[in-house]
């Protein structure tokens, strides 16, 4: 073969391995980066891996104004603020009856320390409206009349109230179904590979872009160190959400401390050595759920909880005789978190 063969050989093999390196770099995913605000002023923050580098912000700005529309009590024309004022309403919305049948499902699993007909003492405490009432043992046992979600009658169309007091208050468990409805639109779509956060709570599917399992951090359950990492769990296809006292509080007339977990079964807040409570479920609506339900029961009794349940596990943190933070994972996050 002579020179110039060579090199005309030389120059075709050249342009065909850039061909081919370009083509595979085409190919490869990119980590599209979206965040916004949602529920009033609620950041969110999701990562997807996308080989067509498509930006979907608009489309879930779209979602998540949907869900609001149907869940959010800021809203005046809201289905759940019509429920609320009218007594019974018609779903024309896909959340509504799916957020009921969720909260069925951990208010019978709880023994009712998960009741989202809870928005009477919500709003009596001053976490709802912002008036905080004058509260005594009498006022609360009048308003407990108001609870209780055997008091609702719905079906796969309808929602109506036994009583006319009752009020809807999905707040402990609307950011999970949020984050749900985020990422079943992502996986019906064709994204396998992302991360959904709004305010804290979390679903994961699939790897990030260095091909690792998504790292999410638990945070350090004290106001006085709001943000600090005090762990950090691996999250693959699961739903991750955490409760506590520690960020949400008021502080009464005569200077009590009231925590924004409220009993169901006694209308009065909770303030217990179970600092905060992080579960993981198969949907984020129900993670959501159970770690308010947990936060509710204690720690004894939120690990016969999760034990009991094979789809759920826990990262529990709580106070000892000391005061010291010592922590309870459930056995399945065994080998799963950073700092083991």
């Amino acid at each position: 073969m002579n020179k110039n063969v060579r090199s005309r050989v030389y120059l075709i093999v050249l342009v065909i391995a850039i061909f081919v390196v370009w083509k595979y770099r085409e190919q490869q995913p990119k980590e599209i980066y979206v965040q916004g605000v949602t529920m009033g002023t609620i950041q969110y923050n999701i990562k997807y891996l996308d080989t067509d580098f498509s930006n979907y912000k608009a489309e879930i700005d779209s979602l998540l104004r949907d869900f609001n529309q149907s869940l959010s009590t800021y809203i005046p024309d809201s289905e759940i603020s019509v429920f609320n004022r009218e007594g019974a309403i018609d779903f024309k919305l896909p959340y509504f009856y799916d957020v009921l049948n969720a909260s069925s499902e951990v208010y019978n699993a709880s023994g009712g320390a998960f009741d989202p007909t809870l928005g009477p003492l919500i709003d009596a405490w001053g976490f709802g409206d912002g008036k905080t009432l004058d509260l005594d043992s009498s006022r609360v046992d009048s308003l407990l009349s108001f609870v209780g979600f055997k008091k609702l009658v719905y079906d796969t169309t309808r929602v109506s109230k036994r009583i006319p007091e009752i009020k809807l208050n999905f707040s402990a468990i609307a950011k999970g179904q949020a984050i749900d409805v985020v990422a079943d639109w992502l996986t019906s779509i064709g994204i396998e590979n992302f991360m959904v956060e709004i305010g804290g709570e979390v679903r994961a599917s699939g790897q990030n872009l260095a091909g690792e399992i998504w790292t999410i951090a638990i945070e350090v359950p004290d106001e006085a160190r709001i943000g600090g990492i005090f762990d950090a769990v691996y999250l693959e296809d699961r739903g991750m959400a955490s409760s506590g006292n520690y960020r949400n509080f008021r502080v009464l007339q005569d200077g009590r401390k009231v925590a924004h977990t409220i009993d169901p079964r006694t209308g009065f807040p909770k303030m217990q050595t179970l600092l905060s409570a992080t579960v993981f479920a198969p949907s984020c609506m129900l993670a959501d759920g159970f770690a308010t339900a947990c936060m509710v029961l204690g720690l004894e009794e939120s690990i016969s909880l999760i034990e009991s349940d094979p789809t759920l596990e826990a990262y529990l943190i709580y106070a000892d005789d000391k005061g010291e933070m010592v922590t309870y994972l459930s056995p399945g996050l065994k080998g799963k978190t950073v700092a083991e």
